[in-house]
Order: C-alpha cells, then structure tokens, then sequence
C-alpha cells in the first residue's frame, strides 16, 4: 500500500456499508479499548453502525464493507472513491464477492422466486462484485469477517505513514506456526487451507473442520492440485465446485477452478 493520509490535526474516518451482513463493521466495534485509541486519534465522520452523526467529506480514509449488487450501489461507489484519499475494501464481500457471489453461477430470477415472497419488489444486479471491480482500491482486507489484529494494524499503519506488516502466506503455514493437526491429512476433511491466505487465526482447521476459504487464494495458489486431491478424498466434482463456490467464490483463482468442475 502507498497511499499515506494527508497529515492534518485528526484525519476524518468514513465506514461504508455496501451488501454485507454488517459482520466487518461490527469487528470494528468490537476492538473495544483499541476503539477508544483510534477514536482519539482521528475523527469519525461517518459510521452509521455506530452514530447517526454525519460530517460531509472529504475523508482521509474510507472503510468499505460489502460488494456492489445493486445499480444504487454501482453509482455510489464512485461517489464514496471521489471523496475518500485512501480507499480500503474490508472484508470477503469487499474484496470477492462474498456468499451473494453464488449468484454469478446461476440465474439470479430463479434466486428471487425461491427466496421473496414478492420477487417484483427486488431490484438487483445479475453478479456481486467485489469493490475493486468498480474503482481505485488503495488496499484490502479479507475475510469473514476480517481480523480485527489486521484491521487495527492497518490503521495504525496509515496514522502512522508506514507499510501494514501483515502476513503474507498461505494458511498451512499459520496451522503449522501453530501446531493445528492437518484436518486433510489426519481425518480426510475437504479443506481450502493448501490454497488460502492465512490471516484468520486457523479458526475452522482449530475447530476440526476444513478450511472454507474466507480469505480468499493466497498468492500463487495451485487448485488444480488441490483438486486432485479432493478427488482423492472421495469428493465429487459437483462438491469441489460448490467448495470453491463459498465466501470467496468470485475471486478469480476460485472461479476459474469451480468452472473446471461444473
């Protein structure tokens, strides 16, 4: 990341909610003390999670959870990257398109019959897309929700003028780094881990289960290997698509390997 925040007496901070479940913004919340420190080191101008109160921009820095599903949201992305000077994407939404992504597979009128009463009030888009798809993002965070270590490493970061230290590394080694039993290897569980960005603490491989992959594909993943594996494991084809499919779905590595199992 090198954008920087202007340097001023407390740089104005934006929250921005787009189609999400509010989970991102609510880990914002619940830094608790750490709140209290950011509070008091920049000036909240918009975060309707937390206060009704509104201050007009520009604003320094712009937090936006969730992805553009709507023609709405389309419009005021642009309008949010206008009056932001650092832009960042917070969340699996923000920055793959989150579990709503699984309507970019399939017919999204389908989807409206079986899931609204009254599908004639649903004005939607045809895909969820993540933020970057639309405009200039200056960073991201992944996950579901985000971890709130990152988060708060990432703001200190710019009220600071330095680069975020975060890991960069597959989630394998953060189960290694902690001593979490592989779940593929020892109990044969279909697990995104192999091809994953770590940054989630291993919370589901900790719990026994396999990784669904929230934090979208590490760099340089090869799915095409973990696939075959999966194979292996005795999943079906339409299985392994459907794992890809998850939180992330819409990231490209992910995509692209889910269609190879359609």
């Amino acid at each position: 990341m090198t954008a920087q925040v202007p340097t001023r007496k407390k740089p104005r901070l934006a929250v921005w909610k787009f189609s999400s479940c509010d989970g991102c913004q609510l880990t914002l919340l619940d830094c608790e003390d750490e709140l209290l420190a950011v509070a008091g080191a920049v000036e909240i101008a918009y975060f309707l999670e937390a206060t009704r109160a509104r201050i007009d921009g520009p604003y320094d820095v712009s937090l936006v959870e969730g992805s553009v599903t709507t023609a709405e949201e389309k419009e005021r992305i642009l309008d949010v990257r206008r009056q932001s000077g650092v832009l960042i994407a917070i969340g699996a939404c923000a920055t793959a398109g989150g579990i709503q992504a699984l309507k970019n597979f399939t017919s999204v009128d389908g989807l409206i019959r079986a899931v609204y009463a009254h599908p004639e009030y649903i004005a939607t888009l045809s895909t969820s897309t993540p933020i970057r798809d639309h405009v200039k993002v200056d960073f991201e965070l992944r996950g579901c929700p985000i971890s709130k270590a990152q988060l708060l490493e990432v703001v200190s970061a710019l009220l600071n003028g330095r680069k975020p230290a975060l890991v960069n590394a597959g989630l394998c080694l953060e189960c290694k780094r902690k001593g979490i039993v592989c779940v593929m290897v020892a109990g044969g569980e279909p697990c995104l881990g192999p091809v994953t960005q770590a940054g989630c603490g291993s919370v589901c491989p900790a719990s026994g289960r396999g990784c669904f992959g929230c934090f979208g594909p590490k760099e340089g993943p090869n799915a095409p290997a973990l696939s075959r594996r999966l194979t292996e494991l005795g999943l079906e084809r339409s299985a392994i698509r459907d794992l890809y499919r998850g939180f992330s779905g819409s990231a490209e590595a992910f995509r692209e390997e889910s269609k190879a199992h359609d």
